[in-house]
């Protein structure tokens, strides 16, 4: 039973990719980033519980060029992941699968989720 060249099943390099596409697999990835971070933030809280001197590494750890932009890529995770989520809820209640209107959901997705990102950093740094 040959099989030649054909691949067992269509796979990434013979779909072309679509903005859609490309948001359900952020989507995934904006999870798996969450949990990351979600360590990062238990790691914080038992440090703060521990005491000053423990609380004092994880505030180096994080005050420098590479904790702000982990910070930063877990708030876009965030936005992203939510504003993402709320188009999946429109999706369950059975609207919005043609697809000019998924595209532009796609777009408003990612302009929200980068809207609120900005918009976040923005204020922490007036704050800070």
């Amino acid at each position: 039973m040959a099989q030649g060249a054909r691949p067992l099943s269509p796979h990434l390099q013979i779909y072309r990719w679509y903005l859609t596409m490309a948001l359900s697999i952020g989507h995934r990835a904006s999870g798996v980033a969450l949990t990351v971070g979600l360590v990062l933030f238990i790691w914080w809280l038992v440090a703060l519980a521990g005491g000053p001197e423990s609380f004092a590494v994880v505030q180096a750890v994080m005050h420098n060029f590479f904790g702000w932009l982990v910070l930063f890529g877990f708030t876009a995770a965030l936005f992203f992941h939510a504003a993402n989520g709320v188009r999946h809820l429109v999706w369950d209640a059975g609207y919005g699968f043609d697809k000019e209107v998924a595209r532009q959901s796609a777009i408003v997705t990612l302009a929200v989720a980068g809207g609120l990102t900005i918009l976040f950093w923005l204020l922490v740094l007036i704050v800070a």
